[in-house]
């Protein structure tokens, strides 16, 4: 049976921790050690915290001194009956994988980008915010692309020419809404200061965070502020799946009421 948690007794078990003062590490060097130790530690497998009879929790925990982006949830551009990520943005503008010819076939390509509705990325993608359609969408523009990436130009412009996406990929306001409502409606969330001592690295949580009531008006202005992030990755082989990822510190924005717990 797994561990069933009440608000207050999850509470006292987070005071507990920090109170443990210096954990080790023994997860491993990835950005995800913080969480799965956290886990491990409250005796949960995944991070949707079994409370019952209340609203879906979320459990967000990162290395306080990281300036990595915390992954908010995952969701696929429309439409999605056209698999835009793997039909055109990666054969049409993707780029050869930097393992291609090593770990997988000489033929892998990759379209790995971060990007924003602050300013361009070096491959011309930029994220637009459309208020009276509703829509947030991913745009390209020609003139934005870095001189660094002029042979990937030359290829863009031979094989699709230099307009923009067509289609264009998007996420309407209402469906967002929606995932990222239910994913994140309540969160706590969890950041360890971190020290190395000989070589091994050590995490003492101690800073948590009880949010609640997730704000989409919150999201979009962030999303506008260029503090949430569309985060696209997929090779020919694969695609990991487009994500929604924020910078550290901006979690709290998005949330009416945020509470401090320790």
């Amino acid at each position: 049976m797994k561990k069933i948690w009440t608000k207050p007794k999850l509470i006292a078990e987070f005071k507990r921790i920090e109170a443990m003062g210096w954990i080790e590490n023994y997860r491993g060097k990835n950005d995800g050690a913080v969480g799965n130790i956290l886990e491990d530690l409250l005796g949960i497998e995944e991070n949707n915290l079994p409370i019952p009879n209340a609203a879906e929790w979320e459990l967000k925990a990162q290395r306080g001194n990281s300036g990595s982006l915390t992954t908010m949830f995952h969701c696929e551009p429309s439409p999605r009956a056209l698999s835009l990520v793997p039909q055109l943005l990666l054969p049409f503008y993707g780029w050869k994988h930097q393992q291609a010819g090593k770990k997988y076939p000489m033929s892998e390509m990759s379209f790995r980008q971060t990007i924003h509705a602050g300013d361009y990325s070096d491959r011309g993608f930029i994220v637009k915010i459309d208020r009276k359609e509703r829509k947030i969408k991913i745009s390209f523009n020609y003139r934005k692309v870095a001189e660094k990436h002029k042979a990937w130009y030359n290829k863009i412009q031979k094989n699709v020419g230099l307009k923009d996406l067509n289609p264009q990929p998007y996420w309407g306001f209402d469906d967002l809404a929606s995932q990222a409502g239910t994913k994140l409606l309540n969160c706590f969330y969890v950041q360890a200061e971190v020290k190395k001592v000989n070589g091994k690295e050590y995490f003492h949580y101690n800073k948590v965070l009880m949010l609640q009531k997730f704000s989409f008006d919150g999201f979009l202005k962030e999303l506008e502020n260029g503090n949430v992030l569309v985060d696209f990755d997929a090779r020919t082989g694969h695609n990991h799946g487009t994500k929604f990822r924020m910078r550290k510190n901006c979690l709290p924005l998005l949330y009416e009421k945020v509470t401090r717990i320790v």
